[in-house]
């Protein structure tokens, strides 16, 4: 899962990049350019997969990931180096977007003033101007090889063209209605305004909760109010560079049960209707992610190919039945693991072993 770290210069995209990494790329109060996209693995936080550690006590832990890149900022009106950037995100899937609440006259804003919900509209606007100019230009490029006699793809035109109608009515493609079959059309085009996102406002030291903001922005925008998120960056990004007693000595001293960026993990995580099955054992506790609703048969795939191939049955049972037992055993005594065949839809936080035979 790869999701691309966007927003307007000096929004403080790397500092919340650093805050969700822990690594420590240089933040500056002029626009940046650095010379390719910066990627960085974070684990999914999950409690049971530490219970059920607890319990096995595995030779291995294994959290799922969410791979984070941060690239250059996009800027109002800057079509050709916005280009750039948007070519460098174009296979993640999907956006975190930065807008900047925080005040500081060191770092200059673009418009010379801080509007959160100005700059979401601004950003969102970007993702549709780039849209639109790749939509024209691909139609163009139909059109000219019609002229030489090449046939044009008639379904791609028509494609292009209704989504050249939204854009030019200032639409997101996510917002648009498709077909799966039209989407499934549209995937080899990389569109950047179609791809799911999550705004993080960052906040800046004892800024006032922006209830105001979050609602303004998820009516304009209509976006879910769970998919935008205060963030205060720099203490954020401050807990990130600590070990992991300090972070929770640091977290305790302002009575925060957990860093922001969690759920921010959390969210991203769910923004793609990801889901997590869990295997257990004495080598290895691990959690895997895959789509919501995959089968059994997909579910083994993900593991190994070999496993796919040679699928018999799956065994079995939900973490809330599994620690209601205690034991594998005594959920097999209480007949809450079952066998399930190949078509079986997988819940998250099922345990599963897979019986196969190659």
């Amino acid at each position: 899962m790869k999701i691309a770290i966007t927003g307007l210069v000096n929004s403080g995209k790397t500092t919340i990049f650093n805050a969700l990494t822990g690594l420590s790329l240089e933040t500056s109060i002029y626009p940046s350019t650095p010379s390719e996209p910066h990627p960085g693995l974070v684990k999914v936080p999950d409690a049971r997969i530490d219970t059920l550690s607890s319990i096995y006590k595995p030779k291995k832990t294994t959290y799922s990931t969410v791979e984070y890149i941060d690239f250059i900022g996009i800027s109002k009106g800057g079509l050709l180096q916005n280009r750039k950037s948007f070519d460098a995100i174009k296979d993640a899937d999907a956006l975190v977007e930065t807008i900047r609440v925080f005040k500081d006259e060191s770092v200059v804003h673009q418009e010379n003033s801080i509007d959160p919900v100005r700059d979401a509209l601004n950003v969102e606007m970007e993702l549709i101007f780039a849209d639109f100019d790749l939509v024209e230009k691909r139609i163009a490029k139909m059109e000219d090889g019609s002229k030489r006699g090449k046939k044009p793809d008639e379904v791609e035109m028509k494609l292009l063209q209704k989504c050249r109608d939204y854009l030019e009515r200032e639409v997101p493609l996510r917002a648009a209605e498709f077909s799966e079959v039209e989407l499934k059309g549209l995937r080899h085009l990389q569109f950047v305004s179609i791809k799911p996102k999550i705004i993080v406002l960052n906040m800046g030291e004892g800024d006032a909760p922006p209830e105001d903001i979050v609602s303004q922005i998820s009516q304009k925008l209509k976006l879910q109010p769970q998919f935008i998120m205060p963030v205060y960056g720099k203490i954020e990004m401050e807990i990130g560079q600590l070990s992991p007693e300090e972070a929770r000595e640091f977290l305790d001293e302002l009575k925060i049960e957990e860093p922001a960026l969690n759920k921010l993990i959390r969210a991203s995580y769910a923004l793609l209707g990801a889901i997590s099955f869990l295997t257990v054992g004495q080598d290895e506790v691990r959690a895997w992610t895959i789509r919501g609703g995959s089968t059994a048969l997909e579910a083994a795939g993900k593991i190994h190919s070999d496993i796919e191939r040679g699928f018999i049955r799956a065994e079995i049972v939900s973490y809330t039945d599994f620690m209601a037992a205690g034991t594998m055993p005594d959920a097999k005594k209480a007949g809450t693991v079952r066998l399930e065949g190949k078509t079986y839809v997988v819940n998250d936080g099922d345990i599963v072993n897979f019986r196969f035979n190659v």
